[in-house]
C-alpha cells in the first residue's frame, strides 16, 4: 500500500507494508523520495501519517542528510573521503585489495589487547552486514568497510572480536565492547552518516 505525503514542500512516496505476526513498527529511509514503514496488519494509514507526524524531525534531517552524502557517478568514498574516479578503477577490486591491506593489522592490534583471535579472516561485499563472527570464530568483513573512516573500521573489528567471546548482543557483549571503544555508539551513528 502507497500514498504519498510532504516534507519541506517535496512530494514523499510512504510505502506501507503490513506483516502478519510484527510486534513492532519499523520507519526507514529508503531514498530521499521514499520512506517504508513495516507494521503489523491492524496499522492503518492513519497511525502511519501519526507517526510520520512524530518522526517529521528526524526524516527531514535523515533526508537531508542523505542527499548530502550522494556520490556522482565518477566519485567514491575511500577512508571517510570522497574522491572522484579519475581513471575509471574497479572498485570492488580497489575496496577488497585495500580492505586486505587496511584490516588485518587493526585485527591484530585488536586481538593482542583483547586476547581473542579468529581462526579465520575472509572478506566480502556484503549487502547487509559489516561484520560477522561464526561459531568457529572465523570472522568476514565487508570489503565495503574501507569507505568510511578509520575508527569506524576499528569499532567494527572490536565489534566482530568480542563475538568471539558473546556470541549475541547481550549487555554483556556490549560491556565488553565498551572496555575497548568506550565511544562504539558515537561511531556507530558516525557509520550511519555515510549510509
Amino acid at each position: 500500500m502507497e500514498f504519498k505525503i510532504k516534507v519541506n514542500n517535496k512530494p514523499i512516496t510512504v510505502k506501507l507494508e503490513k506483516r502478519v505476526g510484527m510486534k513492532h513498527c519499523y520507519l526507514r529511509i529508503l531514498s530521499s523520495e521514499v520512506l517504508q514503514i513495516r507494521a503489523n496488519r491492524y496499522f492503518s494509514i492513519d497511525d502511519a501519517k501519526n507517526l510520520i507526524e512524530k518522526k517529521l524531525n528526524w526524516i527531514e534531517k535523515n533526508i537531508e542528510r542523505l542527499s548530502l552524502n550522494r556520490l556522482d557517478e565518477d566519485e567514491f568514498y575511500y577512508l571517510g573521503v570522497k574522491h572522484k574516479n579519475l581513471d575509471s578503477r574497479d572498485l570492488n577490486i580497489f575496496y577488497k585489495n585495500e580492505a586486505k591491506r587496511l584490516i588485518p593489522p587493526i585485527v591484530e592490534k585488536y586481538s593482542n589487547e583483547m586476547n581473542l583471535f579468529p581462526t579465520l579472516i575472509k572478506y566480502r561485499k556484503n549487502k547487509r552486514t559489516w561484520g560477522s563472527c561464526n561459531y568457529k570464530n572465523e570472522i568476514n568483513f565487508n570489503i565495503l568497510l574501507v569507505k568510511f573512516p578509520l575508527e569506524v573500521i576499528e569499532y567494527v573489528v572490536i565489534h566482530e572480536l568480542a563475538h568471539i567471546k558473546h556470541k549475541n548482543h547481550s549487555k554483556n557483549f556490549w560491556d565488553f565492547v565498551k572496555i575497548y571503544c568506550e565511544d562504539y555508539k558515537r561511531r556507530e551513528e558516525l557509520l550511519k552518516s555515510f549510509l
